[in-house]
């Protein structure tokens, strides 16, 4: 058996999705947790925990100083393991990913601080739709090109589908290779900033009133002038999007899907599980999270509705997923951890119930 015991075999990317609020933050958390108590260099990125969570991981407030590797963002948690493990920890954050990304990757110091000064980057370009899940995406790239960690763990963003984060890569590149693209490449303004359309002489003036009055002729110019400032950087996102979407696919990256116990959300699980193997991705389990024990004591009627409504939840899982990934329950805790102790203990659980 090797130094994380059962768990080491799972992939060496391991990637937890789920609809928000279902713990699977806290589930990435603790299992970085293990790893690295078990002597790896484990790196967690997430999104968005809770503010005692964040300072757990050493990324909240007390995230600062000598810990934090300025260049990638991410910080050393403060974590004693005997095995000789460490813990990073990442808050994934999409407009500082963008930024850095811009400082990486412009051809030369003039574009980076034209797209950097760009009134359309600087307001509404870390905002716009899927931008978090793309940046999940590059940031994951860095991170595996790195070469610094024997495990990473990524907690995808809270989306409504937890299949948003999968269909980024291609959408990144769906969109580099639109007309779209093409058509706001195009030279719409001229030297001085007034409209210009070449292939619609003599409408210049009068459709340049007509778009100022509609969504604003400056919004329309900085919109341009990123779309061109930009052009440089096009073919490197299109080649990482390109190799992060075969990195999801290999087999050295597993998915986690977490979900609630409830019979009700059954067709959801189903579904996202079906739509993970049928993309090529591994799912090496489903992990039914904040399972209510079984009471027995009839004056907790509530708590014996809830245990009876999830234990049978759980079963119908097992059944419906037989031939496929492990079923892991989790039962509902106390409290959610908060400090490292819980989450190492947290993942303690998380192995025993994986292989029990």
């Amino acid at each position: 058996m090797s130094r994380s015991g059962p768990l080491a075999e799972l992939p060496r990317r391991l990637v937890f999705v789920g609809s928000g609020g279902v713990g699977k933050t806290t589930l990435a958390a603790a299992l970085a947790v293990h790893f690295a108590a078990h002597g790896e260099r484990t790196l967690v990125m997430t999104f968005d925990p809770s503010l005692r969570l964040k300072d757990a991981l050493g990324i909240g407030d007390s995230g600062k100083g000598d810990n934090v590797d300025a260049q990638e963002g991410q910080v050393r948690v403060e974590f004693e393991s005997k095995a000789g493990g460490e813990l990073w920890a990442h808050l994934l954050d999409a407009r500082r990913t963008f930024d850095r990304l811009i400082h990486r990757y412009a051809p030369d110091v003039a574009s980076r601080d034209r797209i950097l000064s760009n009134r359309f980057f600087r307001h509404l370009a870390g905002r716009l739709a899927g931008i978090l899940e793309y940046m999940a995406v590059e940031r994951l790239y860095e991170a595996v090109r790195s070469e610094r960690f024997d495990r990473i763990i990524l907690d995808t963003p809270p989306t409504r589908e937890a299949l948003e984060f999968l269909d980024a890569p291609q959408r990144i590149v769906s969109f580099l290779d639109s007309g779209a693209l093409r058509m706001a490449l195009k030279p719409w303004f001229d030297e001085d900033g007034r409209f210009r359309p070449k292939s619609l002489p003599g409408l210049g003036m009068p459709l340049e009133a007509l778009l100022d009055r509609m969504v604003g002729i400056d919004l329309l110019r900085d919109m341009a002038e990123f779309f061109q400032a930009f052009a440089p950087l096009f073919d490197g996102f299109r080649e990482r999007a390109l190799e992060v979407d075969g990195l999801l696919r290999s087999s050295d990256t597993g998915f986690v899907l977490v979900t609630a116990a409830a019979e009700r959300n059954l067709a959801d699980t189903m579904f996202f599980a079906r739509n993970l193997t049928e993309r090529s991705h591994e799912l090496v389990a489903v992990v039914a999270n904040r399972v209510h024990p079984a009471a027995e004591d009839e004056d907790l009627e509530l708590m014996r509705w809830l245990g009876e409504r999830d234990q049978k939840g759980v079963a119908q899982l097992r059944d419906l997923l037989a031939d496929g990934p492990a079923v892991v329950s989790l039962p509902l805790l106390p409290a959610s951890p908060a400090d490292i102790p819980r989450l190492e203990a947290l993942g303690k659980r998380m192995e025993a119930a994986w292989f029990e």
